[in-house]
């Protein structure tokens, strides 16, 4: 098998060790939004951001069986200032008959791997 050298990946790709994306000054916030109405997509969480500034994504989470909204969802913003204000005006409104939990995401747990919560034995050999 042959390894390739990264400067020649470089070469190739010219994104290649170069970041994904280039804020200027800015970075991306992610915001987590829960307590939605079932019923709920992604282009009404959309709308409801907007008027705070820049989208640049929104991604309503569903159960991967029923594909049914699991009842939240991670809006991500562009400007950290318009991502706070939005969580300041959005926080316990009411969309749907329900009160929304808006706040800013955080890292997701380690929650470490499957297997029913027992200690992994050594290999018998």
């Amino acid at each position: 098998m042959r390894l390739i050298d990264p400067l020649d990946l470089a070469k190739i790709v010219p994104c290649f060790g170069q970041p994904a994306v280039k804020w200027k000054g800015n970075h991306l916030k992610k915001i987590f939004v829960g307590n939605l109405d079932f019923g709920a997509t992604e282009e009404s969480i959309r709308t409801l951001f907007e008027p705070y500034g820049v989208i640049e994504r929104v991604s309503l989470v569903t159960d991967r069986d029923t594909g049914r909204s699991r009842g939240f969802a991670f809006v991500e913003m562009t400007d950290s200032g318009e991502a706070d204000r939005a969580i300041a005006g959005l926080n316990g409104t009411n969309l749907g008959g329900r009160a929304l939990n808006v706040n800013e995401a955080r890292a997701k747990e380690d929650r470490g791997g499957g297997g029913g919560g027992r200690e992994r034995r050594a290999p018998r050999w």
